[in-house]
C-alpha cells in the first residue's frame, strides 16, 4: 500500500515472477510528495495495464497534502514501468503517468500515460460480481515484509481465496504458495485477477488495504465489475463476462 501517514501496506511470501509473464503489471514510482508541513518524500504503488494509455491502480495512490484524493493532472511527479519484472533490467517501458482520474467511491483510480504502450496486451476487466471461493493472482512490487521494509527490486506474485464480497470491495485471504501470503507496503493498486484454462487473465479487483505483512487475516481489494463500464468508457478497456472467459478462477 502506498506510504502515507495512517495507511498500512512487493509480496510478503509470495514467489519471483519469471521474465515475460504479466507483463501488463506495473510499478508506479512517485517523488516529491508534498507533506502538510511543506517536506516530501517518495513513495510507490503497484497496478496494471488495461488499456494503451492506461493503468489501474488505486485511488488513495493519488492525494493531496491532507491526504484527499485528487483527479486531474498528477498531483506529484509519476512514472509507470511496464513490462519490466526486474528493476535493473532494460525491457519493458517507463513512461510519465499525466493525469489521473478517479473513481467515485471506490478505491480505484486510472492513470493516464504520456504515450500508449501497443506491444503489451492489456488485462482485461471482470463486469461480473466476485464469487465467494474464487482464487485470484496478484502481482506487485511492494515490501516483502512490514518490518524495516523497503520496494521489492523483483516482481512478486502470489494466489488468493475470496472469502467474502461486501459492498464495493472484495476481501481475500492467502492461498499460495503459503497461508500468509500478503500484500505489503507499495502493493496498493495491485491487481488480483482469475487465470482461465483457455489463458484469459480477467482484473477483479485492486489492492486496498489490510494488516502489517505478512499475515493470514483478510485484505481488502476494491472491486471493479462495479465500476466496469466506467472504466470502459475513460479507458478503453475491454470489459467482459465471467461466462465469457471462464473467469471464475481455477
Amino acid at each position: 500500500m502506498v506510504a502515507v501517514p495512517g495507511v498500512a501496506n512487493a509480496i510478503a511470501n509470495g514467489t519471483p515472477v519469471a521474465d515475460g509473464q504479466y507483463q501488463f503489471s506495473t510499478k508506479l514510482t512517485m517523488t516529491n510528495i508534498q507533506r502538510a508541513d511543506g517536506t516530501v518524500y517518495d513513495s510507490a504503488c503497484s497496478g496494471a495495464l488495461v488499456a494503451p494509455q492506461w493503468i489501474v491502480t488505486a485511488g488513495h495512490c493519488f492525494h493531496d497534502t491532507a491526504g484527499r484524493r485528487v483527479s486531474g493532472p498528477v498531483p506529484y511527479a509519476t512514472t509507470a514501468t511496464v513490462g519490466r519484472t526486474d528493476m535493473a533490467g532494460t525491457n519493458g517501458y517507463v513512461v510519465d503517468v499525466v493525469e489521473v482520474r478517479q473513481a467515485s467511491r471506490h478505491d480505484v483510480a486510472l492513470a493516464k500515460l504520456a504515450t500508449p504502450i501497443t506491444d503489451i496486451t492489456p488485462l482485461s476487466v471482470s463486469a461480473s460480481s466476485p464469487k465467494t471461493g474464487t482464487i485470484l493472482r496478484m502481482t506487485g512490487w511492494g515490501a516483502t515484509s512490514s518490518v524495516n521494509p523497503t520496494p521489492a527490486t523483483h516482481l512478486q506474485t502470489g494466489q488468493f481465496k475470496i472469502t467474502r464480497v461486501a459492498g464495493s470491495s472484495a476481501m481475500v485471504v492467502g492461498y499460495a504458495p503459503a497461508a500468509d501470503t500478503s500484500a505489503c507496503l507499495w502493493d496498493s493498486g495491485a491487481p488480483y485477477f482469475t487465470e482461465n484454462t483457455d489463458g484469459a487473465q480477467t482484473l477483479v479487483s485492486v489492492e486496498s488495504d489490510g494488516p502489517s505483512c505478512p499475515h493470514s487475516q483478510e485484505e481488502t481489494t476494491a472491486r471493479v465489475d462495479r465500476i466496469a463500464d466506467w472504466i470502459q468508457q475513460t479507458s478503453g478497456a475491454t470489459v467482459v463476462e465471467a461466462g465469457r472467459t471462464g473467469g471464475n478462477g481455477r
